[in-house]
């Protein structure tokens, strides 16, 4: 297996961070979080999540699932990844954005003060880039 170039200095890549977003659809309602930590405390976002290091990132998703909303739930299929180097102000983070088959009432957990189902076309504001991945799946 080829190893990744590492700087001269600090024996380190420059890598961004990677995150997962779970975008968990019941009929008309989607599963959205409210925000107990900056950035970005106390708005609507998607439950996610960073990627443990040498955790698939499908498996992240479901984990952070659980641990924001206390429930289960199965990757159903990729819906995009966004990498805009700007969009996180903790600094450079990718996100891959998962369709998750997800039903049960959540509870709060982890880092999010609530947790709860949302109807879709009444969500008007998102933290980060998150409305872009919802518009994403109006489309559907």
């Amino acid at each position: 297996m080829n190893e990744l170039p590492a700087c001269d200095e600090c024996g380190q890549w420059d890598q961004p961070a990677l995150a997962v977003d779970a975008v968990a659809i019941r009929g008309n309602e989607i599963l959205l979080i409210r925000r107990a930590k900056e950035p970005w405390k106390g708005m609507l976002a998607l439950p996610g999540g960073f990627v443990d290091s040498g955790e698939d990132p499908e498996v992240a998703v479901v984990r952070e699932l659980k641990e924001e909303c206390g429930i289960d739930g199965k990757v159903v299929r990729l819906l995009c990844v966004k990498g805009d180097p700007e969009r996180d102000p903790r600094g450079h983070v990718v996100s891959i954005a998962y369709l998750v088959a997800a039903f049960d009432e959540p509870t709060a957990g982890d880092d999010a003060a609530s947790a709860a189902w949302h109807r879709i076309s009444e969500v008007e504001e998102m933290a980060g880039d998150h409305m872009s991945i919802l518009e994403k799946i109006k489309h559907f």
